[in-house]
This record gives structure tokens, sequence and C-alpha cells, in this order.
């Protein structure tokens, strides 16, 4: 490979910090769908479109299929919903073998030309992730006589891999090389002109499943994409690769050893991706709250007393990293930890963490939490804190994910499948275990944790309340929501719901910050949400709602009963009822918060389960 110029170093350098600076990953940012099929029917075009559809959640922008139909490679792209890819679709193709993807843009704008699946010259390939270096390898690619067409980094892949096949004349081999020379993070199926007998598969970074069928096989970003067709799956590590053939799958470390195959079993019904007689998956999702938190409660609790969470007691200092709403449910975590606990606290925005100053040792406790356990960030910042020897604890959802192997503990939140990209369920469920995580050496009866399911019921049940509501603000530009020490914490998760799906500006404060320049804002009728769900604080943040009333704030107070006050302070109140424990009743303010942002997002017809601009990510950087 010849040296880059001056002029191409700093190029790329240039793009590399523009992927940082747009939020951008090294590593995958949004984990757009991956599909594949290869075996004894004649089925692949329906396989593909069935495991797109299923991985719409997901979030994109275009998708396409490649599938070989009488030894031709048959390719069908298009940009938007998969009903236009499906009405492309020639579904009376004989097709045994075949490729599908769906595309969150990030090297160039949403077209058919950047679509996947891209093919160059022997070479079909789809791909999840970015490649790092790949206005380095564009460069000598076309030195070497390449054309390319589209702003992709995978086309530069597909090229790549192509040239490494032409050299060697051994997939295995270009692979390897492959591996060698591509930096970033990578999920890609591959068809090779000269074998439409096998796919390749190569995995760094990047979620990738085979799925084991009778007489076929399949690939896929998880599961649930081909769960109407097998539960049964290997699940791939970092820099391992496959070949996978109609009846055997070669299963390859980064340098080449075989493996052995680890067939896993996914316990979860293809109910779990359906609404069930839901409008959106998202309503479906906060509505399955109330079994949840029944599972977890009888799973951790035996008698009186919290069972089978580890003593955190035993640590000096705990740090909690995470993204997003996760990030939101470390806030609330760290209130309570430090009030039940009187271990200090920092919650870090991970990939923050990855690059500050850490102040960790064998006396530091460090805790992941992440819905889908391959967050690339929190991942990166697990490892970072073994090597400064701290203890480890994954909070996730999916058995067997990448931190749930990492971390020296895991505690799974069980919540399921969570299908629409703004999260409901797993966010309680992750502040539920964190809840009691705190809680483990208090007494508590159990029939006083038993009552948080049917209060979460109880909470859903005021339909008129939230409609009320969700249609005096359906119209509104901005909205604000108060609260302090966790009840901020809460409030911070309760505009993000909003924000996300609702596309209103939605800003949370701390209630007692509001003089320092936020007031400012406040006018006539401007939505003010605020929480009250903690009698130390109560008076103050009663005295800063008064304040933002007095200057013609709408304000919709949330407050627990014992707490129950009345007054001119307000406009319209949502009592939450107690179930005697101070954390637990805290919690229970995000449910009236969560409905509401769906109510008014229905009422705005706003993509609720897959909001603009947004995709259910692994990787937050």
């Amino acid at each position: 490979m010849q040296p880059l110029s001056i002029y191409q170093k700093i190029k790329s350098k240039l793009f590399t910090k523009y992927i940082l600076r747009k939020n951008i990953p090294k590593e995958e940012i949004f984990l757009c769908g991956i599909v594949g099929y290869i075996g004894k029917s004649n089925k692949a075009t329906e396989v593909l479109l069935s495991g797109l559809k299923n991985l719409e959640y997901r979030g994109y922008d275009s998708a396409g299929i490649a599938y070989i139909e009488d030894g031709e490679l048959k390719i069908t792209k298009a940009v938007g919903p998969i009903a236009n890819l499906e009405s492309k679709t020639d579904f009376s193709s004989q097709s045994s073998m075949g490729i599908g993807h769906t595309r969150w843009a990030t090297h160039g704008q949403p077209s058919i030309i950047n679509s996947h699946p891209h093919h160059i010259g022997k070479m079909t390939i789809i791909h999840n992730g970015i490649i790092e270096n790949y206005i380095e390898l564009k460069e000598w690619l076309k030195g070497v006589g390449y054309i390319f067409n589209s702003e992709t980094d995978t086309e530069v892949a597909c090229a790549l891999l192509d040239y490494l096949y032409e050299d060697q004349k051994d997939m295995t081999i270009a692979i390897r090389q492959f591996e060698e020379k591509a930096k970033g993070a990578y999920a890609i199926v591959a068809i090779c002109q000269d074998d439409l007998e096998e796919l390749y598969v190569i995995k760094n970074m990047s979620p990738m499943i085979i799925g084991i069928g009778e007489g076929e096989n399949y690939v896929a970003s998880d599961v649930p994409a081909i769960l109407k067709y097998t539960n049964r799956y290997i699940a791939l590590e970092d820099m391992d690769y496959a070949l996978i053939s109609k009846d055997e799958i070669k299963l390859f470390d980064g340098t080449g050893k075989a493996k052995n195959v680890e067939v896993k079993t996914y316990m979860e019904s293809a109910g779990a991706i359906d609404k069930n007689g839901y409008e959106h998956f998202m309503l479906k999702e906060i509505h399955e709250e109330p079994e949840i938190a029944k599972y977890l409660i009888k799973n951790y609790f035996e008698n009186d007393g919290i069972n089978y969470l580890p003593d955190i007691t035993q640590y000096r200092q705990v740090s909690i990293v995470a993204c997003g709403s996760a990030y939101h449910a470390g806030l609330v975590g760290k209130y309570f930890i430090e009030k039940n606990i009187g271990i200090p606290v920092s919650v870090e925005i991970a990939s923050e963490f990855r690059y500050k100053k850490l102040f960790l040792d064998k006396n530091s406790l460090v805790i992941a939490i992440s819905q889908s356990g391959e967050t690339a960030d929190t991942l990166a910042a697990i490892k970072i804190a073994k090597k400064n020897g701290s203890h480890t604890l994954g909070i996730v959802n999916v058995k067997e994910s990448s931190i749930a192997r990492e971390v020296d503990d895991v505690i799974y939140t069980e919540a399921g499948s969570e299908i629409a990209v703004a999260t409901t369920k797993a966010y309680f469920a992750q502040s539920l275990i964190l809840a009691f995580l705190s809680l483990r050496n208090k007494k508590y009866s159990r029939d006083i944790y038993q009552k948080i399911p049917f209060i979460i019921e109880e909470l859903l049940e005021r339909e008129n309340v939230y409609n009320g509501i969700a249609e005096r603000f359906k119209n509104c530009e901005h909205v604000f929501f108060l609260g302090r020490q966790v009840d901020y914490a809460i409030c911070m998760e309760g505009s993000l719901k909003l924000k996300e799906i609702s596309y209103i500006h939605s800003e949370a404060y701390p209630a007692g910050e509001l003089k320092h320049g936020t007031i400012s804002l406040i006018e006539n009728d401007t939505p003010v949400f605020a929480l009250i769900s903690d009698e130390t604080i109560a008076e103050k943040t009663i005295s800063n709602i008064k304040e933002v009333k007095a200057r013609g704030a709408y304000v919709i107070l949330l407050i627990n009963e014992e707490l129950n006050l009345d007054g001119d302070f307000y406009d319209q109140k949502i009592v939450v009822p107690s179930c005697k424990i101070d954390e637990l009743n805290s919690l229970l303010s995000i449910i009236p918060l969560q409905i509401i942002a769906y109510k008014i997002a229905l009422l705005r017809e706003c993509s609720i389960d897959k909001p603009r601009n947004l995709a259910k990510s692994v990787t937050v950087e």
C-alpha cells in the first residue's frame, strides 16, 4: 500500500474529528439491520424481507437485498420504508441464497447509490459499522484501479475484500488480511461470485449472530429478526469470521484457528416483537412495566429483604457509566445509593469516561448500564475499569451480550425485547434494579414491594387525565421540567421522552437553578411539569414552582400522595399513589410522563416507534 500524501493524511484526520464532533463513533453508531439466508428452500426473498421488517425498529433510511437466482446476482434497493423495497421485489424468484440490509446514513446521504448491498468485482457485501480508515484505503484502491460510485465506507470495504480475494484466490486468507487492514467496527456478510454455496461473515465490535435451521442457516443483527424461522443461534465474538453453507457452519477466530460452534437457544417467543393489539410498540412496552416489576420483585425477593443482588457496601466509591436513558437511570441510582449506603457515586456518560482522568482502584466499583449490552463505549469503559483493578458490575437486558460477558458480575433486567426506539420499560427496569441495590440491606415487608405493579396499573388507567394534558400541549413549542434531587433526575428522562418522539423542544432543570437565567424563558402559558416525591425538599420545590406560576406558566404538578397539597401554585395535579418506600415512590413518577409524551406525539401524528433522525443504537460516542 502506497503512503498517503500530506493532504490525504490531513483529510483523513479531519474526517475522524468530524465523526467525533457529529457524535458518530469510530465503533458503530447506529445499529442498522442485517439479515442473510442460505438453504435448501427457494425462499430467500421472503426471508430477507421478513427479517428486514423485524429490524425496522432500529431506524433506517434505505434498504436493499441481493440474491442469487440461476447463478445470477440480482440486487434491489429502495430509499425510504421497507414497503418501497417490497414493492420492487420479485417474490416469484427462485433463490436459495441472499443478503439484506437496512441502512442509516453516516457516509453520504440516503440514496440508491449509497444504500447496501454494494457490489464490486466478485464481491457483494452488506455492512454495519464504520471503517475508520476508509479514506486512506479508498485512495490506495483508486491507485490500483478501483472506481467508486458511492460516498460510503462500505463500498471501500467491498473493494478491499475483492482486491484481497483476487490477490489470494482464497476467501479465508482474504478475510484475515481484511481484518488486519480495516480499522473500526464492522459486521459484514459477503457473497463471493466464485462460490455460490457459502455466505461469508466477519464480525468486529458490531453484533452478529448466525441462526441454525434444518438444511438452512441464517445471519442477522440479532435473533428476533429471524425468530419466525429459528430460535437456535451462534453469537460471534470480535474478530470471528464464519463460512456458512446450508448444511454446515465453519467458525474461526482472527488467527484462522477453528472454533467450536456453541449453539444457544433464544427463549423469548416471536410474540415479543409483535404489537399484540397496541397501536405502537412504545405503548405496548409501557403497559408491560407492571409485569416487569412483578417479575423483578419475585426474582429478587424471598420472604423479607432483597436476595441474589451483590452487596456493594464493601466499596469506597462507585462510578456508573452509561448513555442516554441508561445514564438518566444512573443518576437516579446515584441518589439512592448515596442516601441508603453512604458511598460517593459519580455518574459518567460512557464516552466521556473513556477519555477523562480516572481515580479508580481495587476499592472502586464501576457499574455499566446498557439495554443491549453491546454499547461499544460503555464496553470500552468497563475494560478500562478492569485495567485499573476495579470491580465491574453490569446492568443489562440481553443475556450473553458483550458487556454481560466482560463484567465481573451481571444483573439482568429481564425486560424482554424493546422495539420502540424511545426506551420506556428498559429504563424503568434499570432504575428499579438500582433502587433494589440501594435497599439490599434494608428490611421492608415483601408486601410493600408487591404494591408497585398495582400502582403502575392504576397510573396507566388515567386515560382521561393524560388525554386532556396532551390536547392542551400538542401545539406548544417549549416545555420545561422542574425537580430537585432524584426528582430532577427523573425530570431529565421525562423531558427526553417528550422531545425524542414529539419533536417539541423540552428541557429539565434543577428547580433551584431557575433564577440563574432559565426563568427568563417562562412566559404566559409555558408548560411546566413539576415533580415532588421527597418530603425533605418539597417546600423548596413549591417555592420554585410559585416563581414560574407567577410569570404565567401552566403547571402540571406530579406529587406523591403522602405529600399531597392543595394550593394556587399549579393548574393541574397528578397524585401518584404511595408504596411507603421513598425511593420507589420517586420512580413511579416516570409512568405518567411516559404516557403523556406518547399521547402528545400521537396527536401530533409523529412517527412514535421510529422518530426522525433516531435509531435503536448500541453505541453513542
